[in-house]
């Protein structure tokens, strides 16, 4: 791992880097277009999904194709094979637009009906978007601008590719180049997750507490064309872990520091689109779309007041996935996806390792807002060190039916 002098020099040239370019391209970017009024835009979609599993997973997470919810040994969900019926990605959104002298205010207030966290495998109002943008400022939760939602397939699983990143987060931001070719400088709401590992049980590491003294600092850079777009994006965050415990013969306190580079890209081809993603970083598994923790313990050999540390657990992941357009109607989208977290020998054996994804499909639109359509869908995970992976293979159906007013604005 390289000395954090190092990766703060190297992550304060990328973001220099990014202003830089940004401000190359500024002149070429075109100004958004205020609205000559207000407007309100009212959007969503009703979705059912019908479908069966030929193998298991968390019962929470019955509807969706995550590698990192199916077993971590034998028959821990049960037997295999299970009908499932939702309702879940069914969403319902209102976007407001009007002129201030300061430029065009904007708002977004959206959720759909897919339970996470104490709620997880409910269906009931999950928050994606509160979030406010005036001129070059926003502030509230939206997508993170270290993730690219571009790179998202048109697939019917709910939940996408495990590679991506993909977090919707709380954040002030600054975005002096906006559209197509846009510049985006981010602070975001902090926090992970730690995992003990097999030292779980230990009284000196259950009374150790993470702390953020400081914002995740995120940016990015995308430039633009017709046949489609490059992003390159970064994120940087400290995690402070405090020894709370009265053992004075350890300290357990420590400092870690986690980052990740992210390059995306869509590349059009007629009624095609390629989307592209690679990741790379140590510690920033919460913003992927499908990791489990973001630190772990590891031992500090040769310092008995301080025998175990933290580390920030480097990961990389691919997405590649090609949607393909076979005429107005008939569509497919088809790729692979793949995340890949590297353990320290504290973790338990079947600690998660790997996560592979892949799905194919074919959809049809009989008319304008109406979007029927089958997928096949393969997931695996493979744990750090018992030699145990699991496999998954789906099939599932879907009916979409999108609805959309405008009340007010340019007609």
């Amino acid at each position: 791992m390289l000395p954090k002098d190092i990766l703060h020099l190297l992550f304060a040239s990328f973001f220099l880097l990014m202003v830089v370019s940004g401000a190359a391209a500024q002149a070429t970017t075109a100004p958004a277009q205020t609205p000559a009024a207000p407007r309100l835009d009212i959007y969503g979609f009703l979705m059912t999904d019908f479908g069966y599993d030929f193998r298991s997973n968390d019962p929470n997470w019955f509807d969706v194709n995550r590698p990192s919810k199916l077993p971590s040994f034998q028959n821990e969900f049960g037997r295999n094979g299970k009908t499932f019926v939702g309702v879940r990605q069914t969403r319902f959104g209102v976007k407001g637009s009007e002129p201030t002298p300061l430029g065009e205010l904007k708002t977004q207030f959206e959720f759909d009906m897919f339970g996470v966290g104490p709620d997880a495998g409910q269906t009931t109002i999950r928050p994606r978007h509160y979030y406010a943008e005036l001129g070059a400022f926003g502030v509230g939760q939206t997508h993170s601008p270290f993730m690219d939602i571009d790179i998202f397939p048109n697939i019917l699983d709910y939940w996408g590719p495990n590679g991506m990143v993909f977090f919707r987060n709380v954040q002030v931001r600054w975005m002096p180049i906006r559209g197509d070719t846009r510049l985006t400088v981010a602070l975001e709401r902090p926090g992970s997750t730690q995992d003990p590992g097999i030292l779980a049980n230990r009284i000196e590491i259950q009374n150790v507490r993470a702390r953020y003294p400081v914002p995740d600092l995120s940016g990015e850079f995308r430039y633009g064309w017709k046949g489609g777009y490059v992003k390159a994006s970064g994120i940087v965050r400290k995690i402070k872990l405090d020894d709370l415990g009265t053992n004075s013969a350890i300290n357990l306190d420590d400092s870690v520091l986690a980052w990740g580079a992210d390059l995306s890209s869509n590349l059009k081809f007629g009624k095609d689109v390629l989307r592209l993603q690679y990741v790379y970083g140590d510690g920033i598994e919460n913003y992927m779309n499908d990791a489990p923790v973001d630190v772990a313990a590891k031992p500090n050999f040769g310092n008995p007041a301080r025998p175990v540390r933290g580390r920030a657990l480097p990961m990389q992941s691919l997405v590649a996935f090609l949607d393909h357009g076979w005429t107005n109607k008939w569509t497919t989208s088809a790729g692979y996806s793949q995340l890949a977290i590297s353990n320290t020998i504290l973790q338990t054996p079947n600690a998660f390792h790997r996560g592979q994804y892949a799905i194919a499909n074919l959809l049809y639109s009989p008319v304008e807002h109406v979007m029927y359509g089958v997928e096949g869908q393969w997931a695996r995970r493979t744990n750090f060190a018992d030699g145990f992976h699991a496999n998954d293979y789906r099939i599932q159906f879907s009916f979409k039916y999108n609805f959309s007013a405008q009340i007010g604005g340019v007609k």
